[in-house]
């Protein structure tokens, strides 16, 4: 095998914390008050307890094949080419996964922050962090996640114990009133992103040691992070109001601006910035390095880092072309994200672990 590094389960529990923040934490308050209203905070509590049943999915699928990719395991039980085509529809997946997360990171940075920047160089500046990162293996860059997950949360504390103040505890009122379809359906894009998503792990897991601690450890980090999107939608609606919420692209951004304790802590949006900016250097990170681990596998190559210069560049191509604009990404995401990373993250993981079970029965496998 090409990946050579191994990853402790703490370290494991923490590139799924960081995962599952990832964009979710900037954008998904926005649909999640769209739909719901001032129970955003409600779906998003839904969309974490169905990301923790795909989990189990994964887990059940993945503690079979302990020593084998997502990929390689397609192929065993499907057969070499039916298995090779479903393993090449997986690169597809998480490289296609790579360039919506460069894209958001884009129009975040050129709305936002860098107005008057190119698009193109946005992302050439940090695709370049994320291959330099990634050159040097998954353990390498997995170490750096125990440095930079202390300052995501020491974030995430800081806000909640300096909004208070602005909070209205009248804007979660009246809870459900509006019943529970509407919070349903606000849930269904966030377990689009980042639940289904989570899928990604399976190219992972067989690099990971302490194999009997690995459930515990999945379930833990994606219960982290998902609890920090739901503290986040809460806080949203308590301090913003679920109006404008909805109508904010990046409601926690403008949440971390109401934060001005006298005259001396102000504009701490920036801090917010950059803590989005690590979660989402982890998940491209994660994303492109299953893409190459995935081509590795079909095509059976000794290794993988000659891939990630050739595939960062295609990148960046195909993350400007994605879509036109923010409004066309907001409606591919609330309307038809659910049902492609649906097909990739349920489906064929359900379809896979129904073979795999067929097989043990039969005693073929």
């Amino acid at each position: 095998m090409f990946e050579k590094g191994r990853i402790g389960v703490n370290q494991f529990t923490i590139l799924t914390i960081l995962f599952t923040i990832g964009s979710s934490i900037l954008i998904a308050p926005s649909g999640l008050a769209y739909d719901a209203k001032q129970d955003a905070w409600i779906a998003a509590i839904l969309g974490l307890l169905a990301g923790l049943l795909l989990v189990i999915l994964y887990l059940a699928l993945g503690q079979r094949f302990p020593q084998q990719t997502l990929v390689k395991y397609c192929e065993e039980l499907m057969g070499k080419w039916v298995g090779k085509a479903v393993g090449l529809l997986y690169f597809c997946f998480f490289f296609i996964l790579a360039a919506l997360v460069l894209r958001n990171l884009g129009d975040f940075i050129s709305t936002q922050v860098l107005v008057d920047t190119p698009l193109q160089f946005t992302h050439i500046f940090f695709l370049a962090i994320v291959i330099l990162g990634i050159r040097n293996g998954l353990e390498t860059f997995t170490r750096t996640s125990e440095i930079f997950l202390p300052w995501v949360l020491l974030f995430f504390f800081l806000m909640f114990i300096l909004l208070p103040t602005q909070m209205k505890v009248n804007n979660i009122l009246p809870i459900l009133g509006y019943g529970f379809k509407p919070i349903v359906r606000a849930s269904l894009p966030l377990i689009g992103t980042p639940y289904l998503e989570l899928v990604v792990f399976l190219m992972i897991l067989p690099f990971v040691n302490q194999t009997q601690k690995l459930g515990k450890a999945f379930l833990a980090g994606v219960s982290i992070g998902g609890s920090l999107i739901v503290i986040i939608s809460l806080l949203s609606i308590l301090v913003l109001g679920d109006d404008l919420t909805s109508v904010q692209m990046y409601p926690s951004f403008s949440l971390a601006r109401r934060i001005s304790i006298g005259s001396f802590l102000e504009r701490l949006e920036v801090v917010m910035a950059g803590i989005w900016f690590i979660t989402i250097y982890f998940k491209l990170t994660l994303c492109l390095y299953a893409s190459a681990v995935a081509l590795g596998e079909i095509f059976k190559l000794n290794e993988i880092r000659q891939l990630y210069i050739p595939l960062g560049m295609t990148l960046i191509v195909l993350s400007v072309v994605a879509y036109p604009n923010v409004a066309y990404f907001i409606k591919f995401a609330s309307k038809i994200w659910l049902f492609y990373s649906g097909t990739f993250g349920l489906v064929i993981p359900l379809l896979l672990l129904g073979i795999a079970m067929i097989r043990k029965k039969t005693g073929s496998h």
